[in-house]
């Protein structure tokens, strides 16, 4: 499949994209997952990478990326939750990821690791933890296409949200647009569903993570895109 651009699938047009994470997605039927979600209308589709080091869960590689790429024309938004990333940007990328992100945590030359992400074609995001604040990315705005906000702990899907998270995420905004950074986004992910996204894009954030509240979803994934649309805008 030919992978539309990010303006293509609603950058320029939508306030608000939704990022389905395959966290919790059937990985024995991944493929189906990821096409159910493309089609009740998703924006992203987001892949959580886990090392066992730097979070306390092992998950997938390049290999399940390039698996996801191959079964969707969206673009594929990939969280490098992982010591060392700079050992394996050039490995995601050519398995298909559009966008990257990296923990601030575990990046000492974040600049550079950001300049290496563009060289490479993506688009470059850095993630905060919980306990990470905002200030620590006022040096390198300027590198940034979107910052993501966690409202959980990183390592594990299904964990409730933190509620001092939307203040977080306000702060955040307001940041960026002091440094010159209004067209950054701002991601949000961990413990997104139908009652905390309203308040999230509320605070400023665009991209919403959700992997329970869409693959879990009582009446299925499609109902659970569809769902979290409706709640994050109004029913618009």
């Amino acid at each position: 499949m030919t992978a539309k651009t990010w303006e293509d699938m609603g950058g320029k047009m939508a306030n608000v994209l939704l990022a389905p994470s395959i966290l919790s997605a059937d990985f024995g039927r991944l493929a189906e997952d990821v096409e159910r979600v493309s089609r009740a209308g998703a924006d992203w589709i987001h892949v959580d990478v886990m090392d066992g080091h730097f979070v306390p869960n092992i998950t997938i590689g390049p290999g399940v990326t390039k698996a996801v790429r191959k079964s969707t024309e969206l673009p594929v938004d990939v969280h490098l939750m992982i010591e060392a990333p700079d050992r394996y940007l050039g490995d995601f990328v050519e398995a298909g990821a559009h966008w990257l992100t990296v923990h601030q945590e575990t990046c000492p030359h974040l600049h550079r690791t950001l300049a290496r992400i563009k060289e490479l074609g993506a688009r470059a995001g850095v993630a905060l933890n919980p306990s990470t604040p905002v200030e620590s990315l006022r040096e390198v705005v300027a590198y940034l296409d979107m910052v993501l906000v966690m409202t959980v702990n990183p390592g594990f899907g299904g964990q409730s949200f933190i509620p001092t998270s939307t203040e977080k995420v306000r702060r955040m905004r307001r940041l960026l647009d002091d440094e010159g950074g209004s067209e950054v986004l701002i991601q949000v992910d961990g413990g997104v569903d139908s009652t905390t996204a309203p308040e999230l894009v509320g605070a400023g954030a665009r991209v919403l993570v959700a992997g329970s509240a869409v693959f879990k979803h009582p009446e299925g994934a499609e109902t659970g895109v569809k769902a979290l649309r409706s709640a994050a805008t109004g029913g618009a």
